[in-house]
């Protein structure tokens, strides 16, 4: 078997910022040789390392395939998107690109290791740097990956879901992904939040659960905040708020709840897949 493959420091030190994803969303459905003249620079009206950031992030969140053939092309989802979403702006589709960004461990390795793996409920900036370097360091010895791209990340990760500034709405260098409230900061200490469920759709728990692996048609309820990737990680949902999650789901009769003699298993109709999940919500 090869190696796994991690990547560190993929987003040239730019964050998701908003804009971003529609732009490149439009400029690849246009032209797919679109990062061939000045990485792209030209045409998203940005600079090249911007430009490269973009394509970067369009590849991470699985809306764009990248081939040296064909060039950058619009995945399924992509489309979906674009067609549907084409602003980025509704909380499904923010939420989506999150958990596609976050299970990329091969492309956004620190983001896979912050969600599934860092401990701290708080934290000052120095203690995610020494454990996200320990995290990186016990990758079975796999990768050697220089400090400054271990910091680098960590650093975006921590810009990239702190709300935008109260006093400057418009703050350009903001990200989208402030609005899902999982981070907030006070005198220097950062603190993980769990998202206000009115602004989580359940199909994004729906999602996860049958995402995760096309074989499986149900799931230990403990699982679900335990397993890597799953809903309780990615989302940071305590149990009581999980649940709540699952109930909507199971009240619109998308799975089933079998809580009797301790079992707590959910479980999913068969065939079903994340894809169809995505569809269904864009195009009902």
């Amino acid at each position: 078997m090869g190696k796994n493959k991690y990547r560190f420091k993929g987003h040239e030190s730019f964050i998701l910022r908003e804009g971003w994803l529609n732009k490149g969303l439009y400029e690849v459905n246009r032209n797919p040789k679109v990062f061939s003249e000045n990485y792209g620079a030209d045409a998203l009206g940005v600079g090249p390392n911007m430009a490269k950031a973009i394509r970067y992030w369009l590849k991470t969140a699985e809306l764009v395939t990248d081939s040296p053939k064909t060039g950058v092309t619009l995945t399924d989802i992509g489309r979906l998107i674009l067609a549907h979403d084409p602003c980025v702006e509704d909380y499904f589709t923010l939420w989506l690109i999150h958990c596609k960004i976050v299970k990329n461990r091969e492309l956004a390795t620190a983001w896979n290791l912050f969600f599934n793996e860092v401990s701290y409920e708080e934290l000052k900036k120095q203690e995610l740097y020494d454990e996200m370097e320990a995290l990186v360091s016990d990758l079975n010895g796999e990768v050697q990956v220089a400090q400054s791209s271990v910091y680098a990340d960590c650093d975006a990760i921590l810009r990239m879901y702190m709300p935008a500034k109260e006093t400057n709405p418009e703050e350009k260098n903001s990200s989208p992904f402030g609005k899902l409230g999982l981070l907030k900061n006070s005198d220097g200490i950062y603190y993980r939040k769990q998202p206000d469920l009115n602004k989580l759709p359940e199909d994004i728990v729906w999602y996860l659960l049958v995402d995760k692996d096309k074989n499986r048609t149900s799931v230990y309820l403990d699982d679900l905040w335990k397993e890597t990737d799953s809903p309780g990680k990615i989302l940071q949902l305590k149990r009581t708020a999980l649940i709540e999650m699952l109930e909507r789901l199971e009240e619109k009769d998308k799975i089933v709840m079998n809580r009797t003699a301790g079992l707590n298993m959910i479980y999913w109709e068969m065939g079903l897949t994340g894809e169809k999940i995505v569809r269904s919500y864009y195009e009902r």
